[in-house]
Parts: structure tokens; sequence; C-alpha cells
């Protein structure tokens, strides 16, 4: 039988590579796999060429005029506040949500966490029928809120608000989620030790923990709200002044004045762009 002779280890580690760390791809082959960049490229391409043509057609020369029209700054300026109220909504009702998701064992967990997700996947035109099914002025709920208190949703500020939080919160209710079950829980037992009641455990030792969390789901369900379209419409209809939000406004200008469409989707590309990127610099940048 021939010896055995075990791999030289060098200074620079095994298989030439700096010593403690693994070989990079650069030192394993110095070829590009062509396979999987010409898909790449053209995954790249089908993103980013819609968004250049935005650019290249959009009316530089007459921009600004365009965004201080009156109709664009109330469609902006609605956008604007029922996105923030609609996140905070999400905030105040969806953080409780992913703190019983992440830290109570129940009965049908798994079928609540899939119940909460499904706004993802839904077509938001779904969405805003059921909504109209359940808080419509025949509703299951908002016949009982119109007779005893007066209040209707459909087709007001307030739906648009409605249906921008129910597209918009199980963004943020993942996020914060996922935040949680990667908190180390160390530090809430030893507060609990300590006396603090459960409540306090949360304010001041589990939220501070997951805060990163809790920004980025609630950065995330803002941009979604402000995006909304599908479930608005459907709910809350399309009414100058009132529920007449930015990506309404697309919709209507492109039918009759596409340069205008254009520029209103300028508007939201920057402000998406903008997020996204803040984004990822500060609460979820890769190693």
């Amino acid at each position: 039988m021939g010896s055995f002779a075990p791999e030289r280890v060098g200074p620079e580690g095994p298989r030439g590579g700096p010593a403690g760390r693994p070989a990079t791809g650069r030192e394993v082959s110095g070829r590009l796999p062509w396979m999987l960049v010409v898909p790449a490229l053209a995954g790249l391409a089908f993103l980013v060429l819609p968004l250049a043509g935005l650019l290249i057609r959009a009316p530089w020369s007459t921009l600004l005029e365009r965004l201080a029209e009156p109709h664009v700054l109330e469609a902006l300026r609605l956008s604007l506040v029922c996105a923030t109220i609609a996140t905070a909504v999400c905030l105040v009702l969806g953080v409780p949500l992913a703190w019983l998701l992440a830290r109570v064992e129940f009965p049908g967990r798994r079928l609540v966490r899939a119940l909460v997700t499904v706004p993802l996947v839904l077509p938001p035109v779904v969405g805003g029928v059921a909504l109209l099914l359940v808080l419509g002025r025949r509703g299951l709920v908002g016949q009982w809120l119109e007779a005893t208190f007066g209040i209707t949703l459909p087709f007001t500020t307030a739906g648009v608000i409605v249906a921008e939080a129910f597209v918009a919160m199980p963004f943020l209710v993942i996020s914060v989620e996922g935040a949680l079950r990667a908190a180390d829980r160390r530090f809430e037992e030893a507060a609990a030790t300590l006396g603090a009641s459960r409540w306090t455990v949360f304010r001041r030792v589990t939220l501070p923990m997951v805060m990163p969390g809790v920004v980025a789901g609630g950065v995330l369900c803002w941009a979604r709200a402000l995006g909304e379209f599908g479930a608005t419409i459907t709910f809350a209809g399309n009414f100058p002044g009132t529920t007449r939000t930015m990506p309404l406004a697309v919709y209507l200008a492109l039918e009759t004045e596409p340069e205008a469409a254009i520029v209103l989707s300028l508007v939201l590309l920057a402000v998406s762009v903008i997020i996204l990127a803040s984004l990822r610099d500060r609460w979820v940048s890769a190693p």
C-alpha cells in the first residue's frame, strides 16, 4: 500500500488561499461563467430599460411647470398624507402582531402567519373588493359602523388610508417578525429576572433591539402605501382632492396627457429609488 501524504499547508493556506480564509471565486477560476452572466445581464436589462425609457422620454424642458400644476400638487399632497397615516396605523397594529407571531406559541400560528402575508400575493383589486364586502355600506362591518357611529369609509380619504394599510402592513410585519426572531432573548430574560414587567421589557429592551427592523419595515410599508393603486381605486374611487392619489393621477393622465403621466411617474420613481437606496445603506446593507 502506498503511503498517505497529507496536503501541504503553507503560509498561504490550503490550495494557495490566505491562511484562515477560504479561497475566493477569483482564486478558484479566472473565467466568468457565461451561462450565468448572459441571462443575468438580460435580466438586468429587462428591469432597467423600462426605467430608462421614463428618463429618456421625460419632458425635461417643462418638468418644473408640470410639477407645479395644482392637480399634481394636490395628488402628491394626498399621497404623502395618506401613506404616512397608513404607515402609522400599520406601526400601531403591525408591531404587536409581529411580536405575537414571533414570541407567543398558540394553536394555528402558522395559519395566522399565512393569512397575514396573503395581501403580498393577493391582487390589489381583489383586496379592494374584499374591503368593500366588509367595510362597505352594506358590508359585514361597514353597515354597523354607519348605523352606530355614522362612519362611512368607501370613496373617502379614510378609505384610501384603509386600503393602503391593508396592502402595506405585511411588509412591516414580516420585517419586524424577522428582527424579533434574530434578537438575543437573553437580554429580555435578564430584564425580567430583575423584576421588569413584560411591557417594560418590550418597551425598554425588545423594541430598541429590533428598531432597525421596525424602521426598515416602516419605510417599505410607506413606499408600498405610496404606490398603491388597485385596492385604492376599487375601495375608495378616483375623486380629485379626496381619493385621487399619485398612482391614480398617473392612470388618468395616461389616457389624456401622456407627458403628464410621465412626469408623475418620475416623481414616484424618484421617491422609490431614494427610499430603497437609503434603506439598503442604513438598515439592510450586505456584509
